[in-house]
C-alpha cells in the first residue's frame, strides 16, 4: 500500500481532527472534515482554522483535489463552502446515503429549502467506486452507526475513520443520534475497519484528550483490534450493543448540535439570507 504524508490540524473548541493527506511528489492532496469556527453563545463565525489549512496547503503549493466530509457532523460547523471559496476547482464529497440524513433533519427542522444532496455536493461517494486524486487513489468504506451515513476513507496505508472510531484509549463514536444504530457500529467497525491489513494508520475524527494526557490521533487497525477499550476484535456484539446503549444514555447533546447539523447538511452552505441581508439557522423549541 502506498504510504503518503498526512499533515493533522486539531480544533480544541471541537475536539476535531482535520487532515490534509497529499503526496510530496505529486502535490497532489485531499483535505478531510476541515471545521469553521462557530461561537453559539453570540452565533458568530470566523475562519481561524481554514486560514490554517490553507497556509499550509499555500506554503506546500498542494493541488487539492477534494474537500471530503466522513459524515454531516453533530459537534462542528463544516468548512466545505469556506475552502470551496479558496480553492473553487476542488469539489465537495461526504458518503451517498447523506439523503437519509437530510430527510431526518428536514424533517426535525421543517427545513423547505434544502435541495437534495447530489445538487449541494459535487460528489456522493458509493462503495466500490474508487476517487482518483492525481496520484492518490481513494477508496471509500461506508462505517454507519453513528449517524446511517458515516463513511470511512482508505488511502494508501491510512484510514480515516471519522468518529466511527476513536483512539484505543477512548473507543468509538455514540450512536443516538436519528438512525444511528450501535448495531450497524459494531458490524462497521468489527467486520469492516478490522478486517484491514493489522499495519493500516488509523485517523480519527476527534480526540478528547482521557486523563488529560496529551493529544493523539493515530493509531494502527493492530491496536485498535487489540486495545480498544469498547470495541476490540474479541468483543461480541451483544457485549457492545449493551455497553454502548447504556453508555449513550449518559451523554449530553453536543453543544454545536442545533446548528450544526442544519448547516452540514448543506455542505456548509447557509440559508437563504432573509431581505435584511442576515441568514439564520432555526432552533426548535421542545419540550422535556
Amino acid at each position: 500500500m502506498q504510504h503518503h504524508e498526512v499533515k493533522h490540524f486539531f480544533d480544541p473548541e471541537t475536539w476535531t481532527l482535520s487532515y490534509v493527506v497529499y503526496d510530496q511528489n505529486s502535490k497532489d492532496a485531499v483535505l478531510i472534515d476541515p471545521v469553521l469556527n462557530y461561537d453559539p453563545a453570540s452565533s458568530k463565525y470566523s475562519d481561524e482554522s481554514i486560514k490554517e489549512v490553507m497556509d499550509f496547503i499555500k506554503t506546500e503549493a498542494l493541488n487539492v483535489h477534494y474537500i471530503m466530509d466522513t459524515h454531516a457532523h453533530a459537534d462542528h460547523v463544516t468548512g466545505m463552502k469556506e475552502i470551496k471559496s479558496y480553492l473553487p476547482k476542488a469539489k465537495t464529497v461526504i458518503g451517498k446515503h447523506i439523503a437519509l440524513v437530510q430527510d431526518v433533519f428536514k424533517d426535525i427542522f421543517n427545513l423547505k429549502d434544502v435541495s437534495p444532496a447530489e445538487q449541494i455536493f459535487d460528489v456522493l461517494a458509493d462503495e466500490g467506486q474508487d476517487l482518483q486524486a492525481g496520484t492518490l487513489t481513494i477508496k471509500t468504506i461506508f462505517t454507519p452507526g453513528h449517524t446511517p451515513a458515516c463513511a470511512s476513507y482508505l488511502i494508501g496505508d491510512a484510514v480515516f475513520t471519522g468518529d466511527a472510531l476513536f483512539m484505543p484509549d477512548f473507543g468509538t463514536g455514540r450512536c443516538d443520534f436519528p438512525k444511528g444504530s450501535a448495531e450497524d457500529l459494531y458490524h462497521s467497525v468489527h467486520d469492516k475497519l478490522y478486517a484491514l491489513p493489522d499495519e493500516t494508520r488509523v485517523f480519527t475524527g476527534h480526540d478528547y484528550m482521557p486523563g488529560g494526557r496529551a493529544l493523539k490521533f493515530e493509531s494502527s487497525i493492530k491496536e485498535e483490534k487489540e486495545n480498544n477499550i469498547q470495541l476490540k476484535a474479541s468483543t461480541s456484539k451483544e457485549e457492545f450493543i449493551a455497553f454502548r446503549t447504556e453508555r449513550d444514555k449518559q451523554l449530553k447533546a453536543p453543544r454545536l448540535l442545533l446548528p450544526s447539523i442544519q448547516l452540514n447538511i448543506r455542505a456548509g452552505n447557509f440559508p437563504k439570507a432573509e431581505d435584511n441581508g442576515v441568514s439564520y439557522i432555526k432552533m426548535p423549541l421542545l419540550k422535556k
